[in-house]
């Protein structure tokens, strides 16, 4: 990866200790955040933590790589909304890591939708397992609203989610379908997309 820093004026009394340090800082600054999900990429492990302990992980990080249109948080004090639909498979794991965070000024929040329509409203939808046989209904239900979708069960990309994890290995990963972030008015950052397992291509997202 080519990284391109800003030029420096050159100072006589200016140590090249100093400019080194302060290189390495922009450096580090500018990678924290792929970091963070590399990280996580390789030590999602089942020794290291259970597997939804990591994707509870992995969906607040993901808050920090996706900007939504301006009318999904219309305010600097709006809630970001991270949302469970179905059987909730994470027990208290939510709750303890995004106490106290927030995202671009946003507090987090996680809550639990009835249905669809409260589904709406969210930022972010995990939709569960339990909710396999009513995905496509689910996900037409959405159409429309910037909800970033996520799920867990096989082909749920290629059915139109957005993100979908899977296990490689014993860790956890996951596969993005471009289309759909497109059809819900999402940015997703190209970092994000550097450490996905696969990009789902859009001729693929109609298929079984």
């Amino acid at each position: 990866m080519n990284l391109i820093f800003p030029a420096y004026n050159k100072r006589p009394n200016w140590p090249r200790k100093s400019l080194k340090k302060a290189t390495m800082l922009l450096c580090w600054r500018a990678l924290g955040s792929l970091v963070a999900l590399a990280m996580l990429l390789h030590t999602a492990t089942a020794q290291s933590a259970t597997e939804y302990q990591v994707k509870a992980a992995f969906l607040f990080n993901f808050a920090k790589f996706v900007e939504w249109p301006a009318d999904a948080l219309p305010a600097p004090d709006t809630p970001l909304q991270i949302c469970v639909l179905g059987q909730d498979p994470f027990g208290g794991d939510f709750e303890q890591v995004i106490e106290d965070k927030a995202v671009n000024g946003h507090r987090l929040e996680v809550a639990h939708p009835d249905g669809v329509p409260q589904a709406r409203a969210c930022q972010i939808l995990f939709i569960a397992s339990s909710e396999k046989q009513k995905v496509r209904d689910i996900l037409r239900g959405l159409a429309g609203a910037s909800v970033l979708t996520i799920g867990d069960t096989p082909g749920f990309a290629q059915k139109g989610g957005v993100i979908n994890f899977v296990l490689d290995e014993s860790r956890v990963r996951f596969e993005i379908n471009l289309k759909a972030a497109e059809r819900a008015h999402l940015k997703l950052s190209a970092r994000l997309l550097t450490v996905a397992k696969l990009i789902v291509a859009e001729e693929e997202s109609g298929r079984n």
